[in-house]
């Protein structure tokens, strides 16, 4: 099965030593990984001080504390793994923001409107002009974008980054000693949060291909455990003695999945699971999940 890239790690967790004397080694251990794989990352917690590793899958994740362990000879304390959700929106709508404040003999203006579309989940903003005559500073423009990144950092559903966000500058005004990048980028930030109840926001999860290739015998009971975890099975064909079924399932649903499998076949099924695309969470009614910590 060919392997898709992920747009960056899918699930992290806490982890921290057993002993306090080990922390020294364990900073040096996870900066020795991190510098031999590019898709395991390192981050500190600004709010609890803990440190979280994220990489793509599970399986990716227990190697590395595996390797911390025996390799590097530290006893950890990990937290469950958790799931990098994401936010995207649904409809377009233009937003007009005017954020105005006056300081003594000094103040602060800037004026957007901006037209908010979904740009098939991009993992990145992309930010235009339709401006015609009178072009906007350079300097304004950076601000209005500084502002949008960072409210799209934390989306307004679960506190998720977001993606698929397409923003069109499609007027400004501006005033020439009250105007600053400042105030724009002010001003990009409330537009969007002002618009945000308006573009249908939407919370996305992680999907996963998912091989297996098992004896024939276990195909039925392979294909229920599946199934139960919101799988779509896409198809299943003989290989010589054994069933290849390839199916497409949620990251949240795959804790543990692969030792469940073996279970199921004693033993002798194998997964593969690889990264396929973010998609729509059912039930969007329900809570959503702690966005905590999450890698943007």
């Amino acid at each position: 099965m060919e392997k898709p890239a992920a747009p960056g790690p899918l699930l992290q967790m806490a982890i921290e030593p057993k002993s306090r004397a080990d922390q020294e080694k364990l900073h040096i251990a996870l900066s020795q990984l991190t510098a031999e794989d590019t898709s395991f990352h390192v981050k500190t917690d600004e709010e609890s001080g803990q440190t979280i590793i994220a990489h793509i899958g599970e399986h990716d994740l227990d190697i590395i504390i595996d390797r911390l362990r025996r390799e590097f000879m530290i006893n950890v304390n990990v937290g469950a793994p958790q799931v990098a959700y994401r936010e995207t929106i649904t409809r377009t709508h233009g937003q007009d923001f005017t954020h105005k404040k006056q300081f003594g003999g000094t103040g602060q203006f800037a004026r957007v409107k901006i037209v908010f579309e979904p740009s098939s989940y991009d993992p990145d903003l992309l930010l235009a002009s339709s401006i015609v005559g009178g072009a906007v500073p350079n300097q304004y423009i950076t601000g209005i974008e500084k502002g949008l990144r960072s409210a799209l950092s934390a989306g307004p559903f679960a506190g998720f980054p977001m993606i698929g966000v397409k923003a069109t500058l499609v007027d400004a005004a501006w005033h020439d000693t009250d105007s600053s990048a400042l105030a724009f980028e002010i001003a990009g930030r409330a537009c969007f949060r002002e618009a945000a109840p308006r573009l249908g926001v939407q919370l996305l999860e992680p999907i996963m291909k998912v091989e297996v290739v098992t004896p024939p015998d276990y195909v039925t009971s392979i294909i229920g455990e599946l199934n139960s975890r919101r799988g779509q099975i896409r198809g299943q064909e003989t290989q010589g003695l054994a069933v290849v079924i390839n199916a497409i399932v949620p990251l949240a649903t795959m804790f543990k999945l692969e030792e469940t499998l073996l279970l199921r076949s004693n033993g002798r099924a194998r997964l593969s699971a690889f990264y396929d695309r973010y998609a729509p969470v059912p039930s969007p009614g329900r809570d959503p999940p702690p966005a905590a910590a999450m890698f943007a």
